[in-house]
C-alpha cells in the first residue's frame, strides 16, 4: 500500500510543484514539527505542501524521505493515517504532507498520536478554512502551528502575470510613505509595458485564485469558481459538521446566493429567516457562521460592541472581489467592489471594524473612506489618522492613497 502511495506522491510532486513561491512560504520558517495550513479551495494549499516537501530534499521527487498523501484517497483503503505514518517512519521517512485533513473523520486524534509517537517526523497538513483545529478532546494547541492561506494578493498576481518581482509593505509604511512606494513599484512595473490600473481591474475580476493561470479563460474560471463554492458547502462543510443534512446544505447555499445579491449586507435576522423559510433565527445564525468559518463571507461589527461576533455584525461581504462576478446575478456595484477588495486585503493581517464615520477602522488606529478619485475627506476630517483609499488614480497625494496599493500588504 505504501508503495502505491509513494507512486501517487511522486506524481503530485512532479505535476503540482511551481517555481513561484507565495508570500506565506517566503516569509515563514516552518520549523515546528506540525504545521497546519487552512484556506479555501483553490488558494494554493496543495502547491504549498508540495513546495515545502521538495525544499527539504533539494527538489528531488524520488527522495524516499518525503511523502505526500490525500487524506481521503481511495488507495489508503482501510489503513489509518497512523499506520501509514508508522510504516513511512520505519522506512526512514522524515517529512509527511497530508492534504485535505478535514475529509478524515478522526483527524485530530490521529495527528496527536502521530506527533507524540514519531518525534523524528515533521508534518505538513492542509485543511478547509472551516477546520476547527481545537475541535474535540484531542488537544492540538501545543502540538501544531497554524497558518491561514488567502488567495493571491494584487502584488502576487502582478508577479505571476508579468514574471517580475515586486516589493511588499505594511500598513504603517503605506500610510506614511505611499508616494515613494508607488514610485518604486511603477518603476519596476514600467518594464512590462502595461498600466497598473488596467491590471488591477483584471485582478478584481479573475485574479484572486492561482488556478486562473491554468485556465486563462474568464467564463471557464467563473464556472470552476462556482463549482468550488458548491463543493465547499456540500462536501467540506458537511465533512466538518456532520449534523448538516441535505436540507441544511440547501438552505446554506440559498443563504449564500441571497447574500451575493445583497452585499454589503446588514443582517435583519427575523426578516431573513422568513425570506429563506428557515425555521428559527438561531439556526439561521448557525448557517451564517458556517459560511463565515469557510471564509465564503466576512462580517464586521462595531469595535465598542461586546456581543457575539455574529450578533454584533454591522456589515457582511463576500470574501473576495472575484466572488462578486462569479455568483452574483448582476454586475457588482463599484462601491461594493472597492470595499470588498479593501476588506479582503486588510483583513488578512489586521483587525477591521466598522466606525461611526468612514467605511473601515483598521487596528483601532487607521480610519479609511473608500471611493473614486473625487472622494473627499468631509466624512472623516475630524479623525487624526484618516485616509482616503481612492480608486481610479495611479498615484496618491498626502492622505489620499491609491486603492490598488493596498494589494501590496502580503
Amino acid at each position: 500500500m505504501l508503495e502505491k502511495l509513494s507512486e501517487i506522491s511522486r506524481s503530485f510532486l512532479r505535476t503540482k510543484n511551481s517555481p513561484y513561491r507565495r508570500s506565506l512560504l517566503k516569509h515563514t520558517i516552518f520549523s515546528h514539527r506540525m504545521s497546519i495550513i487552512t484556506g479555501q479551495r483553490g488558494v494554493g494549499k496543495t502547491t504549498a505542501l508540495i513546495q515545502l516537501l521538495l525544499e527539504k530534499v533539494e527538489q528531488d521527487v524520488l527522495d524516499t524521505r518525503v511523502l505526500y498523501i490525500q487524506a481521503d484517497h481511495f488507495v489508503m483503503g482501510s489503513s489509518s493515517l497512523y499506520e501509514i505514518a508508522e510504516h513511512f517512519c520505519s522506512l526512514g521517512g522524515k517529512w509527511l504532507a497530508i492534504d485535505e485533513i478535514h475529509k478524515y473523520p478522526t483527524w485530530s486524534k490521529e495527528l496527536k498520536s502521530i506527533y507524540d509517537t514519531f518525534p523524528e517526523l515533521q508534518l505538513f497538513v492542509s485543511g478547509s478554512s472551516a477546520l476547527e483545529i481545537y475541535k474535540g478532546t484531542h488537544d492540538l494547541i501545543r502540538r501544531s502551528v497554524n497558518y491561514r492561506m488567502q488567495g493571491l494578493s494584487f502584488r502576487e498576481y502582478l508577479e505571476l502575470q508579468n514574471q517580475i518581482e515586486l516589493p511588499i509593505t505594511n500598513i504603517k509604511n503605506l500610510c506614511k510613505n505611499h508616494e515613494r512606494f508607488v514610485e518604486e513599484i511603477l518603476l519596476k512595473f514600467k518594464t512590462t509595458g502595461k498600466k497598473v490600473l488596467s491590471e488591477f481591474y483584471t485582478y478584481l475580476r479573475t485574479g484572486y485564485y492561482p488556478y486562473y493561470f491554468e485556465i486563462l479563460e474568464k467564463k471557464a474560471y467563473y464556472i470552476t469558481l462556482e463549482q468550488n463554492l458548491h463543493i465547499t458547502v456540500e462536501s467540506d462543510l458537511a465533512a466538518i459538521y456532520p449534523h448538516l443534512n441535505a436540507t441544511s446544505i440547501k438552505k446554506i447555499k440559498l443563504l449564500l446566493t441571497h447574500l451575493a445579491s445583497s452585499v454589503p449586507f446588514t443582517p435583519n435576522w427575523t426578516r431573513l429567516a422568513q425570506t429563506l423559510e428557515i425555521g428559527d433565527v438561531r439556526t439561521l445564525k448557525n448557517y451564517f457562521q458556517h459560511l463565515e468559518d469557510a471564509t465564503l463571507i466576512r462580517s464586521f461589527g462595531n469595535a465598542s460592541q461586546k456581543l457575539n461576533h455574529i450578533d454584533s455584525s454591522l456589515k457582511t461581504y463576500l470574501d473576495n472581489p472575484n466572488f462578486l462576478f462569479a455568483i452574483s446575478d448582476k454586475p457588482p456595484d463599484k462601491g461594493t467592489l472597492r470595499e470588498t477588495f479593501f476588506m479582503n486585503a486588510l483583513s488578512y493581517n489586521h483587525k477591521i471594524t466598522i466606525p461611526k464615520s468612514g467605511d473601515f477602522l483598521v487596528d483601532q488606529e487607521y480610519l479609511f473612506e473608500i471611493g473614486g478619485k473625487k472622494k473627499g475627506f468631509h466624512q472623516i476630517k475630524s479623525h487624526p489618522n484618516a485616509f482616503i483609499a481612492s480608486d481610479e488614480i495611479e498615484r496618491g497625494f498626502k492622505n489620499k492613497i491609491p486603492l490598488w496599493l493596498f494589494g501590496f500588504l502580503y
